[in-house]
C-alpha cells in the first residue's frame, strides 16, 4: 500500500515551489479571467462594457447631479459616453498620494464613491470594480473631467496609465466626466465590434426608467448595416416613464383593459423608490422586464417575486369580494404568466447575484415592492370594475389551463398505459374514420331511443344527455371535472379542451346539439353552446357545430302533410299550402322522445331532408375580428355568467323587442 502514495520523484516534487506561485497585481486578473467579471468575452459581454461606464452616468442622473448624458458610436469602433455630473474627483487621493481619485478609480479593483453611501444614496455600479474593469479589458481609454470649469484628462492602455492627469486648462460650460474606449481585440477577438441596435435600446431604455433624464444617442452612419432602422441622431427622453416604455412595446395590440395598471411610489422612510406598468394583450404572450437602480436583472429575483405576490393576492382578493368562488384558485403566476411588465426599483445598497448584476437578492426589495404594489392594485381594481371583472375573466382561463394541465400529468403519471374508454350510453357508428360521420346529442333517454331507432348506424352516432347540463359559464373548475353528463360528452368526442384541445382528434365530422324545438330544448342547446364556446372554441371556430332543426307541430289535412318549426311558421304553412276543403289537423309534438322514429329520421336526421343550422363565432385570433369577438365573450357572460343583475339589466333593455313570448 506505501508504494502507491510513493511513486513520485524528486525532481516532480521540486516542481512546485513558491516561485511557482503568481501574484496578479492591479488590474491583471482581470485581463487573465475576464469572465469573472464581466460574465464571458462574447458579445453580450462586449456590450456589458457600455452598460457599465453608462450605469456610472446614470447614477449621476439618479442622484440629482446630471441632466444630460451622450451616447455616441465612433467610426473606428470606439464609443464615447458623456454626461454633465459632478465629474470624477481629480484631487490627490489620501492613500496613494502619488494618484489622483481618477487614477485610483481607473487602475484599482474595489474603488468608487460609492460604498458608503455618501456620494450617492441608490447607484447601479456598486462593486467598485466597473469601470476599473472596462479600462482593464480595452486596447485604449480616454477620460476627460471638468470641474470648477478646469478640464483635466488621462489616458490608459490595458489598464496602465500612460502618463500623469493633464491639467487641460480653463473650459467654460462644460463640467462632468467623458469615457472613450475601445474595447481590446485581444481578448474579445479580431472581428469583435459593437452592434448599434444593441446600444440604441440600451440608451432608450435607461432613458425610460428615469423620467429625468434626457440621452442624446449618435452612431456614425458607416456602422449601420443596410436594413438596420436604428438612427443616426436621436434625443431620448420620456416624460411618462415606464407608461411610455410599456405603451411603445405593446404597440397596437388590444389589451385586456382599456388602460395599464400604472405607478410609483417614494417610500416615506426612505428606503427606496418603485416604479411599474403592467397591461395584458389579446395576442401577445407578454415579456416581462426588470430593473434595480437602472441595471437590467433579466434574471428577475427579489423584486419581480415581491411583484407576482402582490398582483397574486390582490385578483384573488377581488375575485372572492364579488362572489367568484373560482379566485381563490388564482397565483401570482396566473395573473403575470402572460402580461408585460416592466418594474424598476432604487434601493441603497442592493445585492445582486453575481458581478453581472443579472438577479437581485436584496430582502429590502419584496417589503418595498409588495407594499407599494399591493395597495395601489386594490385600488385600481376597485375604480374600473368592468376592466376588473375583464381581468378577472381573463385570467381565471389561464388558471383553467394550469389545473388542465396539472391533471392531464397526474393522470398519465397514476395509469399511463390505461385506454380511453367510450361512455357506456353512447351509440356510436360503425365508420372506421370520421369523414362524413356525425353525433347527435340529444336530451334523455327518452329522445335518446327514438333518436337511436331514426339514425343511420353507418355513420350516425347518438349520445344521451340527461337533462340541462351543467352550465360552465358560472361553474367552477371542479364542479366541471365532476360533471359526468360532460366528461362523458368530451370523452366521446375525444379531441379534449382548452389547451388540450386539437381538432384532428375529433371523433366525428359534425357534432349537432339536437333538443325539443320548446323553451326547455332551447334552453339546453344555449348550456351547450356556452359549453362549446368555453371548452372548446376551436370546435365552433372550424365549423363543426350545428343545431338540429325538429318541428314543433305536425299539420295535416287529406293525405298532405307538413312540419312547422314554431308557431309563425304554422301560420304561414296554414296560409299557403292548405285550402279551405277538409279539416286542417294540429299536433304538437311533446318532444323529441314523444316523435315516432320515422317522424323523426324525415324531419330532422335525415340528410337529404333535413335544415341545420351553423353554429359561428368570430376567430378571437383574428385582429379584424377581435373587437367582435370580445362582444360576444361579453354577451356569453352576461346571458350565462353567474351575475343575475346582468341577465335582469339585458331582459329590461331588449323586452320591447319581444313579439311572441312562449310560456
Amino acid at each position: 500500500m506505501s508504494d502507491l502514495f510513493n511513486t513520485a520523484t524528486a525532481e516532480d516534487s521540486g516542481s512546485y515551489s513558491a516561485k511557482d506561485i503568481e501574484v496578479l497585481e492591479g488590474l491583471e486578473p482581470v485581463r487573465h479571467r475576464p469572465g469573472m467579471y464581466i460574465g464571458g468575452t462574447d458579445e453580450r459581454a462586449l456590450h456589458h462594457l457600455v452598460a457599465e461606464v453608462l450605469d456610472n452616468a446614470m447614477d449621476e442622473a439618479v442622484a440629482g447631479h446630471a441632466s444630460r448624458i451622450e451616447l455616441a458610436m465612433e467610426e473606428n469602433g470606439s464609443v464615447t459616453i458623456r454626461d454633465n455630473g459632478r465629474g470624477i474627483p481629480i484631487d490627490p487621493h489620501p492613500k496613494y498620494k502619488d494618484k489622483s481619485a481618477l487614477e485610483v478609480i481607473l487602475t484599482t479593483l474595489h474603488s468608487g464613491g460609492k460604498f458608503s453611501g455618501k456620494a450617492y444614496s441608490t447607484s447601479g455600479g456598486l462593486h467598485g470594480v466597473g469601470i476599473s474593469v472596462v479600462n482593464a479589458l480595452s486596447e485604449w481609454l480616454d477620460v476627460e473631467v471638468a470641474r470648477d470649469r478646469q478640464l483635466f484628462r488621462q489616458r490608459f492602455s490595458r489598464g496602465l496609465a500612460q502618463g500623469k492627469l493633464e491639467d487641460l486648462g480653463a473650459v467654460n460650460n462644460r463640467r462632468g466626466t467623458s469615457v472613450s474606449f475601445l474595447p481590446d481585440h485581444e481578448i474579445f477577438g479580431a472581428e469583435a465590434k459593437f452592434d448599434p441596435a444593441t446600444l440604441y435600446r440600451m440608451a432608450r431604455s435607461k432613458a425610460y426608467l428615469f423620467k429625468g433624464v434626457e440621452i442624446r444617442w449618435t452612431c456614425a452612419p458607416s456602422l449601420i448595416a443596410e436594413g438596420d432602422e436604428t438612427p443616426q441622431k436621436d434625443t431620448l427622453h420620456f416624460p411618462g416613464g415606464l407608461v411610455d416604455f410599456l405603451s411603445a412595446s405593446l404597440g397596437d395590440s388590444q389589451t385586456i383593459t382599456p388602460r395599464p395598471f400604472a405607478g410609483e411610489m417614494q417610500s416615506d422612510d426612505d428606503i427606496g423608490r418603485v416604479e411599474w406598468a403592467i397591461g395584458w394583450a389579446h395576442l401577445d404572450d407578454g415579456f416581462s422586464s426588470s430593473y434595480c437602480n437602472t441595471v437590467p436583472t433579466p434574471l428577475g429575483g427579489s423584486h419581480e417575486s415581491a411583484m407576482r405576490s402582490a398582483m397574486g393576492k390582490g385578483l384573488r382578493a377581488y375575485g372572492e369580494l364579488v362572489g367568484n368562488k373560482k379566485a381563490t384558485q388564482i397565483t401570482g403566476e396566473d395573473v403575470m404568466g402572460t402580461a408585460s411588465s416592466i418594474l424598476s426599483v432604487f434601493i441603497p445598497d442592493p445585492q445582486f447575484q453575481g458581478q453581472t448584476k443579472e438577479k437581485l437578492a436584496s430582502p429590502a426589495a419584496t417589503k418595498l415592492v409588495e407594499t407599494a404594489i399591493k395597495d395601489r392594485f386594490d385600488h385600481w381594481l376597485a375604480e374600473d370594475p368592468a376592466s376588473a371583472n375583464e381581468l378577472l375573466e381573463f385570467v381565471l382561463e389561464r388558471v383553467d389551463e394550469r389545473l388542465r394541465r396539472r391533471q392531464k400529468k397526474e393522470t398519465a403519471r397514476k395509469a399511463p398505459t390505461r385506454k380511453l374508454r367510450l361512455p357506456g350510453k353512447l351509440a356510436d357508428c360503425s365508420a372506421s374514420n370520421s369523414e362524413g360521420t356525425e353525433i347527435f346529442l340529444v336530451e334523455g333517454d327518452s329522445a335518446g331511443g327514438s333518436a337511436k331507432q331514426a339514425r343511420n348506424r353507418a355513420n350516425q352516432a347518438i349520445l344521451p344527455l340527461r337533462g340541462k347540463i351543467l352550465n360552465v359559464a358560472s361553474a367552477t373548475t371542479e364542479k366541471l371535472k365532476a360533471n359526468q353528463e360532460l366528461k362523458d360528452l368530451i370523452q366521446a368526442l375525444g379531441c379534449g379542451t382548452r389547451s388540450d384541445f386539437s381538432l384532428d382528434k375529433l371523433r366525428y365530422e359534425r357534432v349537432i346539439i339536437m333538443t325539443d324545438a320548446d323553451v326547455d330544448g332551447a334552453h339546453i342547446a344555449s348550456l351547450l353552446m356556452t359549453f362549446f364556446y368555453r371548452e372548446m372554441p376551436g370546435l365552433i371556430e372550424a365549423g363543426r357545430l350545428f343545431l338540429a332543426l325538429p318541428p314543433l307541430y305536425r299539420i295535416s289535412q287529406g293525405g298532405k302533410t307538413v312540419y312547422a318549426r314554431d308557431d309563425q311558421h304554422k301560420d304561414d304553412l296554414i296560409r299557403s299550402d292548405f285550402s279551405g276543403r277538409g279539416k286542417v289537423d294540429i299536433s304538437r309534438f311533446k318532444g323529441l322522445g314523444e316523435m315516432p322514429p320515422g317522424q323523426l329520421k324525415e324531419t330532422t336526421m335525415d340528410p337529404s331532408k333535413r335544415t341545420l343550422i351553423q353554429v359561428h363565432i368570430p376567430d378571437r385570433r383574428d385582429e379584424a375580428q377581435l373587437t367582435e369577438s370580445r362582444e360576444t365573450a361579453q354577451l356569453v357572460d352576461t346571458l350565462m355568467g353567474k351575475k343575475p343583475e346582468r341577465r335582469f339589466s339585458f331582459i329590461q333593455e331588449n323586452a320591447e323587442f319581444v313579439e311572441d313570448l312562449d310560456l
